[in-house]
This record gives C-alpha cells, structure tokens and sequence, in this order.
C-alpha cells in the first residue's frame, strides 16, 4: 500500500495559468483583531428569511475558528440558534439589545446598533 505525501498544494498537479502562485501559508494567515478594535454592525434583518427576522452582526475582522467561537458565546447569551460564516454571525430572533449588551461587557467597545 503506497503512502501518499502531503505537499500542500491539495491535489494540484498542473496548471496553465501563467499568472499561477502557490498559495503562501504567510498570506493566509488573518490575525484577529483585538475586541477594542472590532468595528461591529448589530442590525436586524429579514430579506430572503420568509419574513422572520435576524440580528446580523457584520464586520468582524478575524479568522473563521474566532468567528464561530463568539457566534457560539452570542447564540448561547441570546438562547437561539443562529450560525457564524464569511465574516457575519446570524442570530435568530430580534436580539439587538441583548448582543450589543454582550459585546460592551466583553471588550467590543466600537459596536453600533443600526
């Protein structure tokens, strides 16, 4: 049984485009920013959710782990469900007052209500 080697390039094997780069590990490295430098946007919505509203919680500049870390603490504070992907964390239910309260406590000091 042959052993396959893992050269980080995820099947890879030949490309055409001259303009082609390995993807760096340098340049996928996103550093979280620290909780006082966070700019959130706490809003509620109900587009494309048959009329059900949402708290969205859009500009979080971190990686998808920190995401998903405070949509879980945001989801289990507001006791709804919810999920946390490409740089917005959802929240079931109009839960504005409630997550801008938990965010204050937890350092987010740049947070708006909009």
């Amino acid at each position: 049984m042959s052993k396959k080697i893992n050269t980080g390039l995820s099947g890879l094997v030949y490309s055409t485009d001259p303009n082609f780069k390995l993807p760096s590990e340098e340049e996928e490295k996103i550093e979280t920013l620290a909780p006082a430098a966070q700019k959130l946007r706490i809003k509620l919505e109900t587009k494309h959710r048959a009329g059900k509203a949402v708290t969205l919680i859009t500009g979080f500049i971190g990686t998808e782990e920190d995401l998903e870390i405070l949509g879980k603490l945001l989801r289990n504070h507001c006791g709804t469900g919810g999920s946390s992907k490409d740089g917005e964390i959802i929240v079931q239910g109009d839960q504005r007052d409630k997550v801008l309260k938990y965010l204050e406590t937890k350092g987010y000091k740049q947070t708006k209500k909009i």
